[in-house]
């Protein structure tokens, strides 16, 4: 039994995965903010899905935990998880001594990665990926030939943070004008204010009735999202960009609308229309739960965990999703 934590801007999703690589138990609840509810709502979450499970934390073969930020896998030091109000956090130690257990930490994105690469159908044919977060932030995990790529500092994937606009507003990050500011969640509560828990439900539907504000701020987003996609092949040249994260659930809507502004720029680019980017864009099932089972796979100690999942993986993937 695994057990895999995936620690949002939002909300914080546990899992426990059997011997048969199938989602046996999922937990859900609100993330804390700050560095102590940070640790205090893992360690709430790790408590109560192994009590759901009927064991104790020493009980399961693997603890993981996927958090944003960078992060030190070999330490579980995490700095900058901007979206968490924490600049420096030595998650896996504290977390470690809370619940008696030693947990492994990876960054939330790239575990995400890592869950959808090995889980979702048709993805281990291509030799990379890219995971595009678009949750609260925006970032993406990268796999190359079945493996994370972390980079030299853990930074590698962190899209969200090159600047696109020099006068645009001010990021977390510090930096001004940055892609997160303009194609995320934070992007349209800031610039959509409303009552609605899920502000761009609000916001489309204000843009589908004609509201003019409504429409730039939704065209401004599908814009920068296939901006993201172009940066992540343009520099990379994977073989998909699998968009992932809460706005995810938005499904087709998304994914066609994200395809037409890259066919737009591929009639006007011979060089944009050669890459095929819009072929290479698809979106993960609505209620996958990437990054709290890429943790569990990063927890049982390995990034590239090909052989517990066998020949049977579509089948498993379908029973997740139920």
């Amino acid at each position: 039994m695994r057990l895999g934590l995936d620690i949002g801007g939002t909300k914080t999703d546990a899992v426990v995965l059997d011997d048969s690589g199938a989602l046996a138990h999922r937990v859900r609840a609100a993330t804390g903010l700050g560095a102590d509810a940070v640790v205090a709502t893992a360690v709430t979450l790790i408590d109560r899905i192994a009590a759901e499970a009927g064991l104790e934390p020493a009980a399961f073969d693997s603890i993981g935990v996927g958090i944003p930020g960078q992060v030190d896998t070999a330490t579980g030091h995490v700095w900058h998880a901007v979206n968490l109000g924490v600049d420096e956090l030595d998650f896996g130690v504290r977390v470690s001594e809370r619940i008696g257990v030693p947990v492994s930490v990876e960054n939330d994105v790239k575990a995400a990665a890592l869950g959808a690469y090995h889980l979702l159908p048709g993805t281990r044919q291509d030799r990379s990926m890219a995971y595009l977060n678009l949750g609260t932030g925006l970032a993406a995990g990268l796999v190359i030939d079945g493996r994370l790529w972390r980079g030299a500092r853990g930074a590698a994937g962190e899209i969200g943070h090159i600047p696109v606009d020099p006068h645009g507003v001010l990021c977390p990050c510090g930096q001004r004008g940055c892609l997160e500011t303009v194609a995320s969640g934070s992007a349209i509560a800031r610039q959509w204010p409303s009552d609605d828990p899920i502000p761009v439900r609000s916001l489309l539907a204000a843009a589908e009735g004609g509201d003019g504000d409504a429409v730039r701020i939704r065209d401004s987003f599908i814009e920068n999202v296939a901006a993201a996609v172009r940066v992540l092949v343009l520099t990379l040249d994977v073989d998909t960009v699998t968009i992932g994260g809460g706005l995810s659930a938005l499904g087709d809507w998304l994914l066609e609308s994200v395809r037409a502004v890259l066919g737009g720029w591929a009639a006007d680019s011979p060089f944009l229309a050669s890459l095929g980017l819009p072929e290479r864009v698809r979106v993960v099932p609505a209620g996958f739960p990437a990054a709290a089972v890429g943790a569990a796979l990063v927890g049982a100690g390995t990034s590239h965990p090909v052989v517990s999942l066998g020949e049977h993986r579509d089948e498993r993937v379908v029973s997740w999703l139920k």
